[in-house]
């Protein structure tokens, strides 16, 4: 199996899991504390995974290209859901979903343009080092789509825990 149709067999399980866990969550639910917050969560999930892959395609993301975040009432802000997990207590607790189908339809569209980047992608692609001069080593596609995976497994299982708890109480 290449690479990248790993990355994507792993991405597609996080949608499924994402779908599971938020289709049926009222917007109290999505915002409800501990902080952060499922809503929040799942907005971020997508977040990095649109404003990843956009940098690698060098296209513009989604949130903005589509207007995701006219759905969300936010700004067209590239940045706004913290990048290296910047995001402040205050920015999480402002976080507002309009409700979770739009979560999952913005998370959705990023990941079928996420299916189709990854559907080009040879092997050697994976190898391509990225003009980062920040990161040192510099990082490669590779290691970018691994962050991405990394950042989904974990805010999914977040989720995960945050639903089961309500639900069970612990």
């Amino acid at each position: 199996m290449q690479g990248s149709a790993l990355v994507l067999d792993a991405l597609s399980r996080v949608q499924e899991d994402l779908h599971r866990r938020v289709k049926e969550l009222t917007p109290e639910e999505l915002i409800r504390p501990p902080h952060p917050p499922i809503g929040w969560l799942a907005w971020h999930l997508t977040r990095v995974q649109d404003s990843a892959l956009s940098g690698l395609m060098g296209q513009e993301q989604l949130w903005i290209s589509q207007g995701w975040h006219n759905r969300f009432h936010m700004p067209p802000d590239p940045k706004d859901f913290g990048p290296a997990n910047t995001a402040t207590p205050e920015q999480i607790a402002a976080f507002r979903a309009p409700d979770a189908h739009a979560l999952l339809d913005y998370h959705d569209a990023v990941l079928e343009r996420t299916k189709g980047y990854l559907a080009r992608l040879s092997d050697q692609d994976l190898d391509r080092v990225l003009n980062e001069p920040k990161f040192q080593p510099r990082p490669t596609v590779g290691v970018r789509l691994v962050s991405v995976l990394f950042n989904s497994i974990r805010r999914v299982a977040q989720i995960e825990y945050l639903v089961h708890l309500r639900r069970h109480g612990g």
